[in-house]
């Protein structure tokens, strides 16, 4: 089965390691580079999660959308009562 452009990818066990041990290498120098940068955002990124919360889990202000009509409940198979 052809990859992308019609190569075939790897599937020799010494490249993926080889890629892994590099991937772990640049994130590594990544970290310690930028460490002081990425949590000294932490608070406010904890801040920014309060109203996205909000917004993206409750629904906002209209609370989901919840609507009372019968056509509602019939749709979903529920009873007026």
């Amino acid at each position: 089965m052809a990859g992308l452009f019609g190569v075939r990818p790897p599937k020799d066990w010494r490249f993926w390691l080889t890629l892994a041990g590099f991937a772990f290498i640049a994130l590594f120098f990544l970290w310690q580079e930028h460490r002081a940068h990425l949590l000294g955002a932490l608070p406010w990124l904890l801040l920014l999660a309060c109203p996205l919360m909000h917004v993206f889990m409750h629904g906002g202000h209209g609370h989901g959308g919840h609507t009372h009509d019968s056509a509602d409940r019939e749709r979903r198979g529920q009873r007026d009562e």
